[in-house]
């Protein structure tokens, strides 16, 4: 199935027509004709949508919206309204109550079923989004959210300059957000400046020579990295149920097949940009969890889990390319020392410097880890054992030469390091199996490092075969 549909209409013939448009395109349908009925079934079983009449036996509309919206497992579930009466004002109360869209009968089965799609398509994304961003919340990683609401950015794209600054002029008096105008030409020239706006209005002339580059625009905002999650609304100059249906399909948010209608497209701007900042909140928390997956709090370095897949990739690929890697384990020497004279507050300082030094001598593609209390994983491609021996003893050098400034303790504190090196080439690591290999190297690593700290401290000692 495609998803599951909630219809809440109290005429049998309305319900029943609808129900086989819905059938005959693989939705699951369940059917209410109150609204208490109906809230009931989406309470136990959530729709992934709900299509109302704007009126029912024991409320309207707005009241699904305001029903669904008190219980958190519905409140984000879309509705769309369809109705018999066109009126305008009927339709700007619904949108201001939380209907997602209003269509009025007859509507044509394209473009009933292109809307259908869209609301369905947008709330999967959304409760994806959610349900990811949701482990965030959980375990105190997601961003609070600020009482204060910036203004949005809305773009107004349309080939008749006239017409734009007439709408920006009308939009202006009623929104606080910033409005921005451009031709479909240099509609994208916002990549360049790095202005992109949250919101592409796009305006549709009507004229059949011109609609397919105008669509393409749709397709051209939502391939593009920096665009793909902005919103879209388009607004058709002439009504085309057709048209409208492709706008949806492509990708477009919300569509206004009706004209432009200042009040209309505000509360439809309002509502689109709200559930866009929503959709950046998400994505931004389920960003800052698979940082903290991978990167060590303290030093922002990657720590020992993604070192260790990192490392089991490169010798996997080791293995079919036969460019050999080294593997270096560091550990700073008499560390403890540190924390029990100083404090932690300084053992944590050095730790920080201690990273921005070994971070300071490698290149792009080598990797940098904290393993440990004090001890750090470097994986460094493409190298001989020769030149990673030098860039190890340059590394200790750089440790011995100059003195760490600690807070809490004295001017300036001497820290030194030592290095164990395992060299592994596709010869070594030939047949071996590739979930112990990661392990394997760096035992030997560990081995050479043990061997560094025994004679001394401060030295870099070599394994030359991984076997």
């Amino acid at each position: 199935m495609q998803g599951k549909i909630l219809i809440i209409d109290a005429v049998a013939t309305n319900r029943i027509m609808l129900k086989i448009k819905l059938l005959s395109s693989f939705y699951d349908v369940t059917q209410a004709t109150t609204v208490a009925e109906a809230l009931a079934i989406a309470q136990r079983t959530p729709p992934d949508l709900v299509i109302t009449t704007f009126n029912l036996p024991d409320a309207n509309a707005t009241a699904v919206c305001s029903g669904l919206a008190a219980l958190p497992q519905t409140a984000r579930i879309p509705v769309l309204a369809i109705g018999d009466n066109p009126d305008p004002a009927i339709r700007k109360t619904l949108l201001s109550q939380g209907v997602h869209d209003v269509l009025t009968r007859p509507v044509q089965d394209a473009l009933l079923l292109g809307r259908v799609r869209s609301l369905i398509r947008a709330y999967n994304s959304s409760e994806e989004w959610n349900t990811r961003g949701g482990t965030g919340r959980t375990f105190g990683l997601a961003e609070s959210q600020s009482g204060f609401v910036h203004p949005g950015h809305i773009q107004l794209v349309g080939d008749e300059k006239r017409v734009n600054h007439i709408w920006a002029s009308q939009l202006r008096d009623m929104s606080p957000n910033k409005l921005t105008l451009s031709t479909f030409g240099d509609a994208l020239e916002c990549l360049r400046n790095s202005t992109v706006p949250d919101i592409f209005v796009i305006g549709l002339s009507g004229n059949d020579k011109n609609v397919a580059t105008q669509l393409s625009m749709i397709s051209s905002i939502r391939s593009n990295a920096v665009t793909r999650h902005c919103g879209i609304l388009v607004i058709q100059s002439i009504a085309d149920e057709l048209v409208g249906a492709n706008v949806l399909d492509l990708g477009a948010d919300d569509l206004m097949p009706h004209g432009f209608e200042v009040e209309e497209l505000s509360l439809r701007l309002t509502s689109l940009l709200r559930r866009k900042r929503q959709a950046d909140l998400n994505r931004r928390s389920v960003d800052t969890e698979l940082r903290e997956a991978i990167l060590d709090p303290l030093t922002g370095l990657y720590n020992r889990r993604h070192a260790l897949a990192e490392l089991t990739r490169l010798a996997e690929n080791t293995q079919n390319t036969s460019k050999g890697f080294a593997v270096m384990i560091a550990d700073m020497d008499h560390f403890k020392r540190v924390n029990d004279a100083f404090g932690h507050a300084s053992g944590d300082a050095a730790l920080v410097e201690t990273s921005r030094r070994l971070k300071s001598q490698l290149r792009p593609v080598d990797i940098l880890a904290r393993i440990g209390g004090e001890e750090f994983l470097l994986i460094l491609p493409c190298i001989t054992d020769a030149d990673a021996t030098r860039l190890a003893k340059k590394i200790c050098s750089i440790f011995s030469d100059a003195p760490f400034t600690l807070p809490n303790g004295p001017t300036s504190v001497s820290l030194t390091i030592s290095i164990g090196i395992c060299i592994a080439t596709a010869d070594t690591l030939m047949a071996r199996p590739v979930n112990k290999i990661a392990a394997e190297l760096i035992n030997h690593a560990d081995r050479a490092l043990y061997s560094a700290k025994s004679l001394g401290r401060n030295q870099v000692r070599l394994i030359r075969q991984a076997a």
